[in-house]
């Protein structure tokens, strides 16, 4: 195993991760979620339809540009405590918050850690002169399938709570921010990521920067939010540990198993069947481990587009299938809301499936339209 290599490509990965992490916990306490799901109850003028639907756009806004990790432990929570206060159906938000953490991180490379393994395996020689390893080639690879998703589980969602949707409610009170200054500053930094990553900037650079300014914020303004606790260090040794068993199964045989079970091509069936492992490998050992087995037989873009499907969209089946799966059950208990596993899994059995095809679909028709 060649450990310099290993070094440089994961130690930015994991760079990025601790850095929105601080971003997204310190953006929490100074209340922006908050905010924003009380601004989102006020904009929906007491329809809860209108509610479900912009709690839909910040869980997606949130997946998309803070991670999925962030968006099932940081969001979950908010639209729980929302949905109790206005007397909704728990259970519809809480599935919103976890299918929308995992089916809104296809879109962007900052939205999984899967995501920044794969720009980095797309800028790999064998792609040759293509942009798929840039943030906006990245984005533009994966639009289809992400569009496709979201839309899958907004609908599915819709059907399996359609009688929670009707009716209405009184607006909550509301507690104002502390610290106005901080909350500014928060504010600013989140909103721009997004640009800052999409005009070019090293999105571990940029989250870099970002976590730097709310912690200068928070010395100068509030000291007491500054603890060690905001530091992932579990979560960056438990993906270290990860990526080193993998290399070393692969560097064993596991990749050659992996190649006759995955298969290759990117005629429909063949991208099909390798969404399909994925989607299997990712409930059965978690959706990182079973991405970089399967990382060496995406050797095109629209394979690694479906890898990216199987992994991310996939692992909704079975608890451990993912981190943001594991992170927002426990953020249900904390809340006091019961998670009932077997209904979990069969729910996930219907929008795994429909998500698998409808956006392999959508990846073999915007290759098709392209060519």
């Amino acid at each position: 195993m060649d450990l310099e290599a290993f070094a440089a490509r994961v130690g930015p990965i994991l760079g990025f991760l601790v850095c929105i992490t601080v971003i997204a916990e310190l953006a929490d306490m100074i209340g922006i979620f908050r905010a924003l799901a009380y601004g989102a109850a006020r904009l929906a003028r007491g329809s809860v339809l209108v509610l479900w639907l912009l709690v839909v756009v910040v869980a997606a806004v949130s997946a998309s540009l803070l991670s999925l990790d962030t968006t099932a432990v940081l969001i979950t929570p908010v639209v729980l405590v929302l949905a109790r206060r206005l007397h909704l159906d728990l259970g519809l938000f809480a599935y919103t918050a976890v299918w929308l953490a995992n089916t809104a991180s296809l879109l962007l490379p900052v939205s999984n850690l899967t995501n920044l393994l794969a720009m980095s395996w797309l800028r790999s020689d064998q792609f040759g002169s293509s942009d798929v390893g840039t943030f906006g080639g990245f984005a533009r690879l994966m639009w289809p399938s992400a569009a496709v998703a979201l839309l899958i589980t907004v609908g599915t969602l819709a059907v399996i709570f359609r009688r929670s949707l009707p009716g209405s409610y009184e607006m909550p009170g509301w507690h104002p921010v502390a610290d106005r200054v901080l909350f500014v500053v928060a504010a600013g930094v989140c909103a721009g990521l997004g640009p800052a990553f999409a005009l070019g900037v090293n999105v571990t650079l940029g989250a870099g920067v970002g976590a730097a300014v709310l912690v200068i914020a928070c010395l100068v303004r509030n000291r007491r939010m500054l603890a060690w606790k905001l530091l992932p260090w579990q979560l960056v040794l438990g993906v270290s540990a990860l990526f080193l068993v993998v290399q070393f199964a692969h560097d064993h045989g596991l990749g050659r198993l992996l190649a006759v079970i995955g298969g290759h091509g990117d005629s429909g069936w063949a991208l099909l069947r390798l969404g399909a492992v994925a989607v299997v490998g990712s409930n059965v050992v978690n959706n990182l481990p079973a991405y970089l087995a399967l990382e060496p037989l995406a050797d095109t873009v629209h394979r690694m587009a479906v890898l990216l499907i199987g992994v991310n969209a996939g692992p909704l089946i079975l608890p451990w299938g993912s981190l943001a799966t594991l992170l927002w059950a426990s953020r249900c208990r904390a809340a006091g809301v019961r998670v009932p596993w077997g209904r979990f899994a069969r729910r996930g059995l219907i929008l795994v499936p429909l998500l698998l095809l409808g956006c392999t679909g959508a990846t073999v028709l915007a290759r098709f339209l392209t060519n």
